[in-house]
């Protein structure tokens, strides 16, 4: 099988991620055009208003360069490449931000472009912060909330979008990797009486991306049919460090399939690689996109 390495320059991460130079992921897949545009589009969670903050959906969000706060209105921002490069699969991206603000250029923004021009259907989420001063917001109650209504809506919409259902995947980055721990190891099925469309899709993701998590929600053991898993930190990153390895372990256990990476340097929040010094950090990415390829993820079907 002829596998094309990708080597492309991405200005805003300074660091190589893969291109497109005639190895396709494995199938029929084709090659990607990293310079051809996205589409983009701000989708709300809860149109009418997030459980519980129903009164304050038109409130402002507070931003700045790198992290947003004041999120009453969850949202999606969604990067869509072109028809003819989406090869079908999806990836819903929770930043992190230790629950008091999202990381949202960095740890949402950069990775979904990056995941486009792989052809993968990408989304930034904003989620509600409990851990903001003054927060009446609950991880459990409403960030968890916030993640399952993205996996659902995503998945609901699938074939208005060229998704492939059963590739829809959840990466998340510190807070928001416990986030994405809670739906993939606490999967809450579609309920099929549900009288609103979204809530009739499961909220489990597929396949789980995990950037130097927190401990917050991992399981005691990994289940049999948990999804499959590509896992990244710093073993200076002690916490992250610890979560991952305990996680590999449980994975192993469970015979289901997935991939580590720790590194020897690299502290926190290495983001998409270029804050850090390490050529094996700044170079992560690549190793994604391997796995990605090597899972048959971003084959088109």
């Amino acid at each position: 099988m002829i596998r094309t390495k990708l080597r492309s320059a991405l200005a805003a991460f300074r660091r190589l991620a893969r291109g497109a130079e005639g190895r396709g992921f494995g199938g029929s897949a084709p090659s990607v055009d990293i310079a051809a545009p996205l589409t983009t589009q701000i989708i709300s969670l809860w149109p009418e208003g997030a459980p519980g903050a129903e009164a304050r959906r038109n409130e402002a969000e507070r931003a700045r360069d790198w992290w947003v706060k004041n999120v009453h209105s969850p949202s999606l921002t969604a990067f869509f490449p072109a028809r003819e490069a989406a090869n079908g699969a999806a990836v819903i991206i929770a930043p992190g931000g230790g629950h008091r603000e999202l990381v949202f250029e960095a740890e949402g923004i950069e990775p979904a472009r990056f995941l486009a021009r792989l052809g993968v259907t990408a989304f930034a989420l904003k989620y509600r912060l409990a851990r903001e001063p003054g927060s009446t917001y609950d991880i459990e109650r409403d960030a968890g909330a916030d993640m399952r209504r993205a996996v659902r809506l995503v998945r609901s919409r699938a074939a208005e979008w060229a998704i492939d259902a059963a590739r829809v995947g959840a990466m998340g980055w510190s807070a928001g990797g416990e986030l994405a721990a809670m739906v993939a190891f606490r999967p809450v099925l579609g309920d099929p009486r549900a009288s609103d469309p979204i809530e009739r899709a499961s909220a489990r993701p597929d396949f789980l991306i995990l950037v130097y998590p927190g401990d917050y929600a991992m399981p005691d053991e990994v289940p049999a049919d948990a999804p499959q898993a590509f896992l990244v930190a710093a073993s200076d990153d002690d916490g992250p460090a610890r979560t991952i390895m305990s996680l590999w372990l449980k994975y192993r256990r469970a015979g289901v399939p997935v991939e580590a990476h720790l590194f020897a340097e690299g502290q926190h929040a290495f983001n998409m690689g270029a804050r850090s010094s390490s050529r094996g950090v700044q170079d992560w990415p690549s190793r994604l996109v391997d796995w990605l390829a090597d899972r048959r993820l971003l084959a088109r079907r």
